[in-house]
């Protein structure tokens, strides 16, 4: 018998990117499945109550236009910390807050073609009307 051959992929990330060359950040933003996930807990966590299709410019993550910056690094960090008294670091798990941010950036190219299937293949996942979160 010889040793098992496999490669052992990337773990689940423990912290936050620590920066826009961070190793990490291709595997979350070049990858379907990640950004998918991100999705799901857009609708989940009641995201999309505040940034969903239609939102006031400001609010619209569609548009390519940040307020605080568009990279990795920085969506990350104003999705964690940037949202005023909601601390979504504390509430939601890191690798979430990848995923999430990775969805985030992507929109800007969703079609409504896209949407529109995302909207139909989500119609039974939970989603919150606003953020309520874990108390």
């Amino acid at each position: 018998c010889s040793k098992e051959a496999r490669e052992v992929g990337p773990t689940v990330p423990q912290t936050a990117p620590i920066g826009e060359r961070d190793p990490r950040i291709p595997y979350y933003q070049d990858n379907f499945w990640q950004i998918a996930q991100g999705g799901r807990y857009f609708l989940y966590y009641g995201c999309a109550g505040c940034h969903g299709e239609g939102a006031p410019e400001p609010r619209d993550l569609t548009d390519r236009r940040w307020k605080r910056g568009g990279g990795f690094a920085t969506v990350f960090t104003s999705i964690a910390h940037g949202h005023g008294d909601r601390a979504y670091a504390t509430r939601i798990p890191v690798e979430q807050l990848w995923q999430l941010t990775a969805y985030a950036r992507d929109l800007q190219r969703h079609t409504p073609e896209k949407r529109r299937r995302q909207a139909l293949d989500q119609q039974a996942e939970p989603r919150g009307a606003a953020w309520s979160g874990p108390q």
